[in-house]
């Protein structure tokens, strides 16, 4: 009952991230369409960062106080999934800015219940192998969306060539909340699938979460975002934009993967492998900044392989650290907090951008080996997720 909870859910991000993450693929370039600098897209992508993480408390104790993981989930999908098709009719860019922000309020609406809800499976299949299968088939959907958008781009790059592009982008945001409303009716109460939860003898938040939570907000700050990166890879005539899709595909393919593998690894050898994904985020940075097109794709890659397994094992981390009753809200104080460090990042690295890439590079890459310190006194006083 559990696994095939966690592959419906995975199943149901599939079609989520194919939507979301074709769109995400492309809003750099379709915002410098509109006549967008730099700057500008990195603070209206890190604005829509910011919401998009920092309401996740205000939904993850929402749904802790209230026990309604699935209307808040299912309200949260229809937010997200409603908002990438409208951006074919933006006919300017505060219309886009403002869905672009939209789809992110959307995920922060849904991810912290939507996690509780795996977690109550995770037990018992092991955390880091089941968030790591959800994240897999999520990153599948992240690699099919970008695809599909770069065949409609191949044809051209006019501004009515990305509207295209989000219009068929309605079909798999249509499919998933039809397997939305099959998987709330089919497993109406998940938190049966989680016989035995964490036995911890503590009411609030333990030291251990905060000191994790600290080294997120370190990995965060570095880390900056695909949106500028894509800006960035087009106007420098690294890659054409038609290829940009394909970069990001690559990126979430390799998330993935690396979701699987890691995902068994640290259900055997807890926090420690959180160590060498944050080393290659860092290593990353001069790879895209720096490189031409083949040296820009392993930074591509390396930036996908970091990114995706973190987002994939933070939850799998947090949950055997707290409370069950505290889950939610600690899920949505975990991703605001690491959210609002990668918003103040991306605003940071879209200033540097304008300076010099060096200070760039030397800014991310400071923020994201400050976390291995910090990760090491983690893995320490786990010893093991469980």
């Amino acid at each position: 009952m559990a696994t095939r909870f966690v592959l419906t859910l995975g199943i149901m991000s599939l079609f989520a991230d194919c939507t979301y993450e074709g769109s995400r693929s492309i809003i750099g370039p379709y915002l410098g369409l509109f006549g967008l600098g730099g700057t500008a897209i990195s603070i209206i992508t890190g604005v829509g960062e910011l919401l998009g993480y920092g309401l996740r408390p205000l939904s993850g104790r929402f749904a802790d106080t209230s026990r309604k993981f699935w209307p808040t989930t299912i309200f949260g999908y229809i937010v997200q999934m409603v908002a990438v098709p409208l951006l074919a009719f933006a006919g300017n860019w505060p219309v886009a800015a403002w869905l672009i922000i939209q789809e992110r309020v959307g995920k922060a609406i849904r991810n912290p219940p939507r996690d509780v809800m795996l977690s109550h499976a995770a037990k018992e299949m092991g955390y880091g192998w089941a968030f790591g299968v959800h994240e897999a088939l999520d990153q599948t959907g992240a690699l099919i969306g970008p695809l599909a958008v770069a065949a409609v781009l191949l044809s051209g790059t006019a501004i009515a060539d990305y509207r295209m592009a989000f219009l068929y982008l309605a079909i798999p945001a249509t499919m998933m909340l039809c397997l939305l409303t099959v998987a709330h009716r089919a497993y109406p109460h998940p938190e049966s699938l989680e016989v035995s939860p964490p036995d911890l003898n503590t009411s609030g938040l333990p030291r251990v979460f905060w000191v994790y939570l600290s080294a997120a907000i370190l990995v965060g700050a570095g880390m900056g975002g695909f949106p500028l990166i894509a800006y960035h890879l087009q106007v420098q005539g690294v890659v054409s934009a038609g290829l940009i899709p394909v970069f990001y595909a690559v990126a979430m393919g390799v998330s993935g993967l690396g979701s699987l593998l890691f995902g068994r690894v640290f259900d055997r050898v807890g926090m420690g492998v959180l160590v060498p994904l944050t080393i290659s985020s860092a290593v990353a940075l001069p790879f895209i900044w720096l490189g031409g097109f083949s040296t820009s794709l392993i930074g591509v890659a390396l930036w996908g392989l970091g990114t995706g397994v973190q987002e994939s094992l933070i939850p799998a981390a947090v949950a055997p650290m707290v409370p069950r009753e505290r889950r939610s809200s600690a899920y949505g104080i975990f991703t605001a907090g690491y959210g609002i460090s990668l918003f103040l990042g991306s605003v940071v690295i879209g200033l540097l951008y304008a300076v010099s890439l060096t200070s760039l590079i030397v800014f991310g890459m400071a923020a994201e080996l400050a976390a291995i310190p910090v990760l090491l006194w983690v893995a320490h006083a786990r010893a093991r997720p469980d």
